[in-house]
């Protein structure tokens, strides 16, 4: 695909979410909103948009048929096996051994060409544009697996800070989409979130090192909170567990603070994993002066709108 030009490219935006530039942390207000459409906008109900304009997530149970998670889990386990896609740039291993932790760009074709599909089935990209009230394109997309026995913690964090500070993207305007392939219960470390976290952002400490993602996407320790700031959101909003059965899909906001436990159970945990960025949110240079991260961490070429496909997986 050629190169995009767009005048976000060569716009200087104000900084509103500035984070890795004081010695002290800060917690800033939302300056944009978390629900952008309305419930004549797409198929979420007017209940569900409020749930997650207040809590800064939805669960959406069984939402892919056990027929469909059936080839989801076989696609993934060919590429899980498979020592070529270890050797990807996309593949990312646990810090401790060669097991897969996450493969990158899952929603191309060249990846995947199921997983391709998947990313622009016509019932999620309808609800993503009707949260975000636009067109919407993939901003990243992954698969995370937390096997059993050897799957590491995610330490909390929002994705906006890191998506702000390393890849330039502007407002709080993105959507991610996690589809569970497998159970998901309180034993094998699900994803904890924060609800209501999604109102404030903790302006983080700690200069950014160079090419920082070869050493954070594996185990990050810089554009994390810290652990005052943590106690007090928490303190305020509580932990809940995104947890369903496998082909339940959860919706979460791009600034909701979240994180996971390591897995010691033998129970493996596996998720499906989509960022839907806003066509008017593409990204600029990023605000933490690093240089851009690679394209399959961020997309800034392949942003072309995501056209609503009706997808039958055979």
């Amino acid at each position: 695909m050629t190169a995009r030009t767009t005048p976000a490219a060569t716009t200087n935006f104000e900084d509103l979410y500035p984070s890795r530039v004081k010695s002290y942390p800060e917690t800033l207000d939302r300056q944009d909103p978390v629900v952008y459409g309305t419930a004549q906008d797409g198929p979420l109900t007017e209940e569900q948009l409020n749930q997650y304009e207040r809590d800064g997530f939805l669960i959406l149970p069984a939402f892919f048929s056990d027929h469909e998670v059936a080839a989801f889990r076989a696609e993934l386990s060919a590429l899980r096996d498979c020592q070529e896609t270890k050797q990807k740039p996309e593949a990312i291993l646990e810090p401790d051994h060669s097991e897969l932790r996450s493969l990158f760009s899952v929603h191309r074709p060249e990846i995947s060409p199921l997983f391709s599909k998947v990313a622009s089935d016509k019932r999620i990209v309808q609800m993503t544009n009707q949260i975000l009230g636009s067109e919407v394109y993939i901003h990243q997309s992954r698969v995370n697996l937390k096997p059993g026995f050897a799957g590491k913690e995610f330490f909390w964090h929002s994705d906006f800070e890191t998506w702000h500070v390393e890849d330039g993207m502007p407002r709080m305007r993105a959507v991610s989409c996690s589809l569970l392939l497998d159970q998901n219960d309180e034993f094998n470390a699900p994803l904890m979130l924060v609800p209501g976290s999604q109102q404030e952002y903790i302006a983080c400490v700690g200069e950014t090192p160079d090419d920082h993602y070869q050493n954070s996407l594996r185990r990050q320790e810089v554009g994390i909170p810290d652990h005052q700031s943590l106690d007090e959101m928490v303190n305020q909003y509580g932990i809940v567990q995104g947890v369903g059965p496998a082909g339940s899909i959860l919706l979460f906001d791009c600034n909701i603070m979240h994180g996971s436990n390591s897995n010691i159970t033998p129970l493996p945990r596996s998720n499906l994993f989509f960022v839907y960025n806003s066509t008017s949110n593409y990204l600029v240079q990023p605000f933490g002066n690093q240089n851009q991260r690679p394209e399959f961490i961020a997309s800034r070429e392949d942003c072309e709108p995501i056209v609503p496909q009706t997808i039958t997986h055979d």
